[in-house]
């Protein structure tokens, strides 16, 4: 996907074979003439436990990445924020959400089944 002033894209799944709830669906961006992948967004499954250290919180639990200014201001990963999340539960419905928040404009004949597929 190219946006404003060719900045490109990208929706990332991963999936580990071994252990299902481990999983992500990112949103990144690229400027024009790097290779660097900024993630705007990651959902996360229940594979992991996440630690915000600003707030000094920590979650075993589904979670949704946030790129924020504070984080990144005392030099840390644009992803390091996190938010527990009850609106998804497996890699199928962490893609839903992240079309629906990302405001993704999803073609009426694209099939979302064909990804499911290859997922699991």
């Amino acid at each position: 996907m190219i946006g404003e002033h060719d900045s490109r894209f990208r929706l990332i799944l991963r999936q580990s074979k071994k252990n299902p709830m481990n999983f992500s669906v990112i949103l990144g961006v690229s400027s024009p003439g790097s290779n660097q992948l900024f993630r705007l967004l990651r959902y996360n499954g229940k594979g992991h436990h996440h630690i915000n250290r600003i707030e000094e919180e920590s979650f075993y639990d589904f979670h949704i990445h946030l790129a924020t200014e504070r984080y990144q201001d005392l030099g840390m990963d644009e992803d390091a924020y996190a938010e527990t999340s009850d609106r998804f539960d497996d890699i199928d419905t962490a893609l839903e959400c992240m079309l629906e928040d990302g405001n993704f404009v999803v073609p009426d004949d694209l099939q979302l089944s064909l990804f499911r597929g290859r997922m699991k």
